[in-house]
């Protein structure tokens, strides 16, 4: 009995040291710990491939394409940048109609339209076709972001209305850029601008005494697309926690008063008297009773004005924008030989300087003119006075640090040959951006057919006799007798 009890004693203690062995090991190893906390808060591990080789920031993104021009071009552009599929959906026979406007080289697309549309797949159908109907129901399954820049109502006359493409795909995202938002004008035809002047920036843009002017940086068409790229990666990052798609809008008039927020801020310090920075102030001139054209001056608070260089009378670009910032007052002083200033109760302190910038400015103006915009730029930065040359295009073309970040990049065509295009302006270092020329009119079409979309070679054949993909047939002419 004795020996009995001793082996079932022996037994519960092997029995008791069993899981105590187990738990040491598992406390011992460190790795089984962390991929059992990962698994249970759902979130990935980091990669461990090099950073730029793990894939690009918006990979696995389908984007169904029905943009034409800039507005939306520049936007699914953007988004084809950061590694999204994008398939852009044209006429056959036609195409997005930038293909022809502007062109510089016979026969080829032109750079209005390659320059919008790089990293892109073009596929042709015909909207109106019952094959084609079919083809568009497929993209709609099959994508995740539907893109378009039509005329109020166009795509809802298309019967792609919002119900139509949400219970077709639950999660689709329907992206659009328009005009105005709704509103008195929300069925006008806008155009850039229309867009800058409808959103303040005509009307505070250009010289007091001159009329409105547009700036030359597309602010309605291109920033608003930007504007609509920021909405769509946040309706998708959504869609992460709801698991559906929404709608996505941005209105042109609202891009370009975003862009001229602080002409609104102007707008309103108004009520509470001048604005002091403004140059017409120290000019003694009275204010309206709306946020006025000001020039070249700062939009931040820091006088600053555009002044001529060595140079000007040849070179229209000679020219430089020099700011008078307050901490580094003693430094411009120096600089342009007047010390004396530094001192001067009627040049020491920003107050005493605004009845007399357009003085100071002269002045200054007389040292920037025996020097080149470079060389300005060069003296300048060496003791933190802010300036920024004014750079023509062709200096920006040629400029080599632009062309090392993949800012401004050269691109091979077939039919055009070489050009520049704009490079992703967003750098990330994690999604490396190769620019790839744009897409010749239905380049991709048989291969989305087939690879994207699953049609058979059979139900291809099938689709190209039915007209779906392929220009309409022109009439024969009629015979002279």
């Amino acid at each position: 009995m004795a020996t009995r009890k001793k082996a079932k004693a022996k037994a519960k203690v092997k029995a008791k040291s069993k899981p105590a062995s187990k738990k040491v090991v598992k406390l011992k190893s460190k790795k089984p710990a962390v991929k059992a906390k990962a698994a249970a808060n759902g979130l990935p591990r980091p990669s461990s491939r090099p950073f730029g080789q793990a894939g690009k920031a918006l990979d696995g993104v389908k984007i169904l394409d029905f943009t034409h021009v800039q507005s939306g071009p520049t936007c699914t552009q953007l988004l084809a940048y950061l590694g999204a599929d994008c398939i852009k959906v044209e006429r056959p026979g036609v195409g997005d109609i930038t293909r022809g406007q502007l062109r510089d080289v016979k026969g080829a697309d032109s750079l209005y339209f390659t320059m919008l549309n790089a990293n892109k797949r073009s596929i042709t159908i015909d909207s109106k076709n019952p094959k084609g109907k079919e083809i568009l129901e497929r993209l709609i399954k099959h994508c995740d972001v539907l893109v378009e820049n039509f005329a109020p109502g166009a795509l809802d006359r298309m019967g792609l209305t919002w119900d139509y493409i949400h219970k077709t795909n639950p999660r689709m995202i329907v992206a659009s850029v328009k005009g105005f938002g709704p509103g008195p004008y929300e069925d006008c035809k806008v155009y850039e601008n229309v867009a800058q002047c409808t959103g303040g920036a005509a009307s505070t843009t250009g010289f007091r005494e001159g009329p409105p002017l547009v700036t030359g940086a597309q602010i309605g068409d291109s920033g608003t697309g930007l504007h609509l790229a920021f909405g769509i990666c946040a309706a998708l990052y959504q869609r992460t926690r709801t698991g559906r798609g929404q709608k996505v809008f941005a209105a042109m008039q609202d891009g370009v008063l975003n862009l001229a927020r602080v002409k609104l801020r102007d707008q309103q310090r108004l009520a509470h008297g001048p604005l002091t920075e403004y140059s017409q102030y120290g000019e003694g001139i009275p204010f309206g009773n709306a946020t006025p054209r000001a020039g070249n001056d700062s939009g931040g608070g820091q006088p600053g004005w555009i002044l001529k260089c060595k140079g000007w009378e040849n070179d229209p670009d000679a020219y430089i924008y020099f700011i008078t910032q307050a901490p580094v007052w003693e430094a411009i002083c120096d600089l342009i030989g007047k010390p004396e200033w530094k001192t001067d109760p009627d040049y020491a302190k920003p107050p005493a300087r605004l009845p007399r910038l357009k003085q100071i400015f002269a002045t200054i103006e007389e040292w920037t003119m025996t020097k080149t915009k470079f060389e300005v730029m060069d003296l300048c930065n060496a003791v933190d006075i802010p300036v920024g040359p004014i750079l023509s295009m062709k200096e920006i073309a040629e400029e080599k640090s632009l062309r090392d970040t993949g800012t401004v990049v050269e691109v091979d065509h077939p039919t055009r040959g070489k050009y520049l295009t704009v490079g992703n302006p967003v750098k990330m270092s994690d999604s490396i951006t190769e620019v790839k020329r744009s897409p010749l009119l239905g380049e991709h079409t048989e291969e989305i057919l087939t690879k994207v979309l699953g049609y058979s070679a059979k139900e291809l054949a099938e689709i190209k006799s039915s007209g779906a993909i392929t220009p309409p047939e022109k009439p024969a002419k009629a015979e002279a007798a």
